[in-house]
């Protein structure tokens, strides 16, 4: 077996070191006396080639838009798969809907896995399975089957959602992480756009089981290069190096071990935090204002499929692949998003590099104006979509920044979550994965009946005026969030409560431990794509940083002050402890 994935990853890899190169070679050990990586370690995933990052990047990417692709690419030949199995094209919806709530295990069941036992071998399993069960899809005889196997390969494909990010976060640093996070991020959205463009002219010409080919074609190229990613993390190459290590009996390493040998955590610890911490985390105020407002844009997202049709092929009678071509208009949205978030990332480097501290509520200026053009955008696109005399370039291009409002939203929003929460980060985007792929699950059950009851105009406005009240939510945060946090029991911040000062029992530390590896994994895509500024995901991917501490170093290799200020030596963070105890 270990000679069949050195083949596999070697398109990727560089040469894998022999025997006796390894032998030769002094383990490198960290403070505590555990092997760790070397300055310049060629086998610490930050350390590869920038061209081996960046294919792992392309792979990891295009597990993702097999994921997004097949979450909407149905809804294109829903008349079709009616037609075949003589149900309603509202019980067809079924097919959409089940498919998001298999994303709902992404992160309670497939993050957990990944940081016990890697992510390559994850892939290789969930994948395996998704393109074995969209063969049920295409080839099934009955509604039931293709409803099995539809929320199977959303199950299977979640895992790629959750997954992925933690790929990208393994190798790449935090500076460098924006580009191929903001790759990361707007595929999440151009896949779910493409996929009713394309079936919608399958259905044209075939039925709808060509939808299925199609995906089982992109799954079965996708899946020769899943097996060239090697392992990416960090945790689990040590563990790997430790037992080559301990194989060649070198004097005086006999028994070296990987920083994860010396802890205690379990399978059944880690599933403890996974599946319990996020519900506790939800009904945090911050959490559920934001859990809320991100559900009703993630409904609408997979809404859209729905109202495109009614407005373009029911009201303006185009085909079934003609009238899904404005979709594409959404797909120009995101990378206009990708833009600005791009853009206010390096600005704040550079506001960083001159002495400014970074706050969570910084990162809320994005989710202000998109939630003012969300309002906006919406009433543009309900009320130039109802009459059939404006233009049909009236409403695509209101589809155009609606899409970008949406994306503005969503990675202001995941990225405040994770600088609020810290530690707790993974847990409590995890709440959001699952309240807001639970929204966009029941979007197409219940969008046409809407719609034919109000009208394009009625529900969108009635859209749009939900979207307007929760527009004020990132302006309050702005103004109040700080007050907000340090009420908070899972926000650490400075200067809390004296009566929120309390030593953790016994329990509350054991779990703290466990879900240190948890949050190193990010699971929502949408928030990746402004990880390039430097107080990003190291803080959350850091095992040693928590609540209280005077500083540490993360896991990308730096030195940390409590207040989050990077340091160059142990000197410097030892002059900062010295300053802040006098300061007291």
């Amino acid at each position: 077996m270990d000679r069949i994935e050195r083949l596999l990853s070697r398109p990727t890899a560089k040469p894998y070191r022999s025997r006796d190169l390894e032998a030769s070679e002094t383990p490198f050990l960290n403070a505590q006396g555990h092997l760790d990586f070397a300055p310049g370690d060629v086998e610490n995933p930050k350390e590869w080639s920038r061209p081996r990052r960046w294919y792992v990047t392309v792979v990891g990417v295009t597990l993702v838009v097999n994921a997004t692709f097949a979450s909407s690419s149905p809804s294109g030949c829903l008349e079709s798969i009616a037609d075949t199995f003589d149900v309603s094209v509202e019980a067809t919806n079924l097919v959409i809907t089940l498919f998001l709530l298999g994303y709902c295990f992404g992160p309670l069941f497939w993050a957990p896995l990944s940081e016990f036992y890697g992510r390559r071998w994850l892939f290789y399993l969930s994948f395996t399975a998704y393109l074995a069960f969209n063969f049920l899809c295409a080839f099934a005889n009955n509604f039931g089957a293709l409803l099995v196997g539809r929320f199977l390969t959303g199950t299977f494909a979640s895992s790629a959602l959750s997954n992925a990010p933690g790929v990208l976060a393994d190798i790449w640093g935090p500076v460098d992480r924006g580009n191929a996070m903001g790759l990361f991020s707007m595929m999440t959205f151009i896949g779910p756009s493409l996929g009713p463009v394309i079936s919608g002219f399958l259905q044209l010409k075939e039925d709808w089981r060509w939808n299925f080919y199609v995906l089982l074609w992109l799954a079965g190229a996708t899946e020769i290069l899943m097996f060239t990613i090697p392992e990416t993390l960090p945790s689990i190459v040590l563990l790997n190096k430790a037992r080559r290590l301990r194989a060649l009996k070198i004097p005086g390493y006999e028994n070296v071990q990987a920083p994860v040998e010396a802890t205690d955590r379990t399978l059944a610890g880690i599933f403890k935090v996974a599946l319990l911490r996020p519900w506790q985390i939800l009904f945090d105020p911050i959490s559920f204002l934001v859990a809320i407002y991100v559900g009703v844009v993630y409904a609408l997202l997979y809404m859209l499929f729905t109202i495109y049709p009614i407005v373009f092929q029911q009201k303006r009678h185009w085909n079934a692949g003609v009238g899904e071509l404005p979709l594409i208009g959404t797909i120009v949205g995101a990378v206009m998003a990708a833009g600005i978030v791009f853009y206010n990332s390096s600005r704040d480097v550079k506001r960083m590099l001159a002495g400014h501290t970074q706050r969570p509520e910084d990162r809320l200026p994005l989710a202000m104006l998109g939630g003012v053009m969300f309002a906006i955008t919406m009433f543009w696109f309900a009320w130039s979509g109802e009459y059939n005399s404006v233009h049909w370039i009236v409403p695509t291009l209101a589809g155009v920044f609606l899409s970008c409002s949406i994306l503005l939203i969503f990675v202001a929003f995941l990225n405040y979550i994770t600088d609020t929460y810290l530690m707790f980060a993974a847990s409590a985007l995890a709440a959001n994965t699952i309240m807001r792929s639970a929204c966009g699950a029941a979007a197409p059950l219940f969008t046409q009946y809407m719609f034919d009851a109000l009208g394009v105009g009625g529900g969108g406005s009635l859209i749009g005026g939900v979207a307007t009240l929760l527009a004020p939510i990132p302006f309050i945060f702005y103004w109040k969030g700080e007050t907000i946090r340090r009420r908070s029991r899972f926000a650490p911040t400075e200067n809390k409560p004296k009566q929120e000062d309390k030593p953790a029992d016994d329990e509350q530390q054991q779990e703290r431990d466990i879900s240190d590896d948890l949050e190193k994994d990010e699971t929502s895509p949408s928030r990746q794509v402004t990880t390039s500024s430097e107080s990003d995901l190291s803080r959350v991917r850091s095992r040693e940083v928590e609540a209280g501490q005077e500083g540490a170093r993360t896991d990308d290799g730096e030195l940390r002050t409590a207040t989050g200020e990077v340091v160059e030596t142990e000197k410097d963070l030892e002059k900062h402890q010295a300053y802040r105890k006098e300061t007291r």
